[in-house]
C-alpha cells in the first residue's frame, strides 16, 4: 500500500506507463523551451521499471527516466529528470538520482551514465556534486552538430 500525500513532503515511486502523458504535459513548461520531443512514450513504456516519478499533495513535484542497458547489464542510463521549478534546491533532484543508483546497483549495474549540452551546466555542477565524472565535450556525439557532455559514476 502506498503511503499517503503529505503536503510539503513527496513521495518517490517507481513509474508506470500512465505517468507520461503527466510528464510530458509539464516538460516544456518546467524547461522554459522545447523538450519535450526528447522523452518519446517508449521510454515509460518500456522502462517504467526503472524510472521514478515524485508526487506530493500538489501533484507531480519530478520525475526520472532511467533505464538498464540491454546490451551492456553493467550499465545504467539516466535519459531525463527534472522537478518541479517550485521544488528545486530542496534536494529532491539528488533524491530521485540516489534512488535510481540504489536500484541499478541491485539490478547488477556498475556504472552510470547520462549526458547534457554543453550549455547546461546547471546539469553540469549537479552531476559534478553528485560524484560523476564530467567529460569534455564530445563533438558530434548526438549526431551532426549536436555536441554533449557524458557524466560516468561508478557504483
Amino acid at each position: 500500500m502506498a503511503s499517503p500525500l503529505v503536503p510539503g513532503v513527496p513521495r518517490i515511486r517507481t513509474a508506470a506507463p500512465a505517468d507520461y502523458d503527466p510528464i510530458v504535459t509539464v516538460m516544456d513548461g518546467w524547461w522554459g523551451r522545447t523538450v519535450s520531443p526528447v522523452l518519446p512514450r517508449l521510454f515509460l513504456e518500456h522502462f517504467h521499471e526503472t524510472s521514478l516519478v515524485a508526487e506530493d499533495a500538489s501533484g507531480l513535484a519530478g520525475f526520472l527516466v532511467a533505464f538498464v542497458s540491454p546490451a551492456s547489464p553493467q550499465d545504467a542510463y539516466i535519459h531525463f529528470a527534472g522537478v518541479h521549478p517550485g521544488r528545486r534546491g530542496q534536494g529532491l533532484a539528488r533524491a530521485l538520482y540516489g534512488r535510481f543508483l540504489d536500484l541499478a546497483r541491485e539490478r547488477g549495474c556498475t556504472r552510470v551514465r547520462a549526458i547534457t549540452p554543453p550549455r547546461n551546466q546547471d546539469s553540469v555542477r549537479f552531476h559534478r556534486a553528485l560524484g560523476f565524472d564530467v567529460s569534455d565535450p564530445q563533438a558530434d556525439y548526438h549526431g551532426p552538430g549536436q555536441d554533449r557532455i557524458v557524466f560516468t559514476r561508478r557504483i
